[in-house]
């Protein structure tokens, strides 16, 4: 069936725009003098699905959640459909998940189910012996991370991830802030481990991410050659001018310290403290990334405590204004310059002929309020209606005669 959607206002990537676009078999197509069904959205604001490229499926932003249940890949699974339908509930069609257990999002990518979010699967990250998501004592399955030491180890790590079907390789180049015992400014990967890494990832037309926090972490992962820094806490003019040089995007997470220390009362004291600690600095750096025009990419960091797929994701929206960037250019993040990122801009990431038809109808102008996505919308996913808000529906359907 084809149908053909009018009147609507079309974000093209600076603005709205009233136009009309049509949807058959999941995709975008050339509107026809004849569709099967036309949908009226005069009133209406229509933007590609978001995009979420940092996200951890398997981990529960309630940080009691695992203790009243068993950590098993039925579990995770259950819990990573959870995540996911709470994703797309404020207009988040595609996610990458950069660390996961027991391969679930792996095998939830290989799936590639229309009623959830697409995915890009990392499997589990690469860490050093005992670095940052090591599940230090957990058995190697329940751990987020493959440890590797040495360039010969995470060239191996990297191809085994590789080999069980990721579609990007994450790296942890520096310590953080949930755990205990090391700091944001631990060097942990080499740049010469990371690079070995990269390489791989690259060889199979794939990225690599680095979590790095540290600025010597993040001189590092950036000379190795990754695609995306995610969470940039500490940059400086070097390291900025660094990601310049090399095409670098910066993910900056910048609600995963936020929901940490604006939930205290159930959470670790220390990981409080390093949350507030490095708040400030955060923020400052996305803005130094967002002045000097290094990329920028919508990621929340969703899953680490209190750090929901839903609300969070248009907090981290909105704070994208407090570090400069123009309300056009957030959205961007999270839809063209995150499908370029994920390497899916011949998939989705606009309203264009030839994509996936993954979009949202609001009732209300997003760049005026990011928060109108988990008012009054409706998602779509390959054509697909998941999700629907709007008071009477996205419009009156009527049948081409």
């Amino acid at each position: 069936m084809l149908v053909e959607y009018q009147n609507g206002q079309v974000f093209d990537g600076t603005k709205f725009v009233k136009r009309n676009f049509a949807v058959q078999d999941g995709r975008f197509v050339e509107p026809t003098a004849t569709p099967d069904q036309v949908v009226d959205l005069a009133g209406k604001f229509v933007t590609p699905g978001l995009m979420n490229a940092h996200t951890h499926v398997t981990m529960s932003a309630d940080p009691t959640y695992w203790q009243h249940r068993p950590r098993t890949a039925v579990t995770e699974t259950v819990l990573a459909l959870d995540n996911l339908k709470a994703a797309l509930s404020v207009g988040v069609t595609y996610v990458r998940d950069v660390g996961s257990t027991h391969d679930v999002d792996l095998d939830l990518m290989k799936l590639d189910r229309d009623d959830l979010p697409g995915l890009v699967g990392s499997g589990q990250a690469l860490s050093m012996t005992g670095g940052h998501g090591s599940g230090k004592g957990q058995e190697p399955k329940n751990s987020g991370t493959l440890e590797v030491d040495g360039e010969a180890a995470a060239r191996r790590g990297a191809r085994e991830v590789l080999r069980k079907g990721a579609k990007n390789v994450k790296l942890m180049a520096t310590g953080g802030v949930s755990t205990p015992g090391e700091t944001p400014f631990d060097e942990q990967l080499s740049e010469a481990e990371m690079r070995a890494a990269v390489v791989e990832a690259h060889h199979k037309g794939y990225t690599a991410a680095a979590h790095a926090q540290g600025t010597a972490g993040i001189k590092n992962a950036v000379r190795a050659g990754v695609d995306s820094v995610e969470h940039a806490i500490y940059l400086d003019e070097e390291a900025v001018a660094l990601m310049k040089q090399h095409h670098t995007t910066v993910v900056p997470t910048l609600v995963a310290p936020r929901a940490i220390y604006e939930n205290p009362a159930t959470l670790p004291a220390f990981m409080v403290e390093k949350a507030k600690l490095v708040a400030k600095a955060h923020l400052a750096s996305t803005k130094q990334a967002v002045a000097a025009g290094v990329p920028v990419v919508m990621g929340t960091d969703a899953g680490t405590p209190f750090n929901t797929f839903d609300h969070w994701v248009l907090v981290e929206l909105e704070m994208y204004r407090q570090a400069g960037m123009t309300p056009a250019q957030v959205l961007n993040s999270a839809t063209s310059q995150a499908a370029k990122l994920l390497h899916l801009t011949d998939v989705t990431g606009q309203v264009k002929v030839g994509l996936d038809a993954d979009f949202v109808v609001l009732a209300e102008d997003p760049l005026q309020d990011f928060f109108a996505y988990e008012r009054q919308t409706a998602v779509y996913r390959r054509g697909k209606k998941l999700v629907d808000r709007l008071t009477g529906g996205d419009g009156n359907a009527t049948v081409a005669n």
